[in-house]
């Protein structure tokens, strides 16, 4: 059996973060061939393709978690009904220079959670809407738009009761997903 290593992007920077939560839960509900490794946006520098020729440790280690993985989780909030700035942001560092696009080929999962009853639809369509351009081949469906309530988390950070059986079939859908693209 493969290994499989998941680079997790969290589109939030917040220390009490859900969506970190969140991501942290998915990881406990995966196979045990499934490991998860959190890569860091918040210290990237705000993309200037001036920059392109020498970029900063912080980009080049992004790009290089990326590189590294099998696949992609993307567990992002919903800012104004888009994707938080800083996300778009790594998006955008790890595609450029032009022709040195980290994402290509990644098979990828999104998802996210919102104290907004939409619980980041919005954001998650726009952010498909980019991986589609990048080439980083999206899974459809199941659809997870999570909406914060009381319960989603129990007191030692797993998935509570009443979500596991929802985000435990999208898990089960992101592991087929990323064994059949990542073979």
């Amino acid at each position: 059996m493969n290994t499989y290593q998941i680079a997790v992007v969290v589109g939030s920077l917040r220390k009490d973060s859900f969506n970190h939560q969140l991501a942290n839960g998915l990881a406990k509900l995966a196979p045990a061939h499934f490991s998860f490794t959190h890569l860091s946006i918040g210290d990237l520098p705000l993309y200037n393709q001036d920059d392109d020729a020498q970029p900063a440790e912080s980009v080049k280690r992004l790009k290089a978690g990326i590189s590294a993985a099998h696949g992609l989780l993307f567990v992002t909030p919903e800012y104004n009904r888009s994707i938080p700035g800083v996300l778009k942001n790594a998006l955008d560092h790890a595609s450029r220079p032009y022709g040195q696009n980290a994402w290509s080929g990644k098979p990828a999962g999104v998802l996210g959670a919102s104290i907004g009853a939409i619980g980041s639809a919005m954001a998650q369509q726009h952010l498909r809407n980019v991986l589609a351009y990048l080439d980083a081949p999206t899974m459809g469906q199941p659809e997870a738009y999570i909406h914060v309530r009381e319960g989603l988390f129990d007191g030692q950070g797993n998935i509570g009761a009443g979500s596991v059986a929802l985000l435990q079939n999208w898990m089960d859908h992101y592991v087929a997903w990323v064994e059949k693209l990542a073979g």
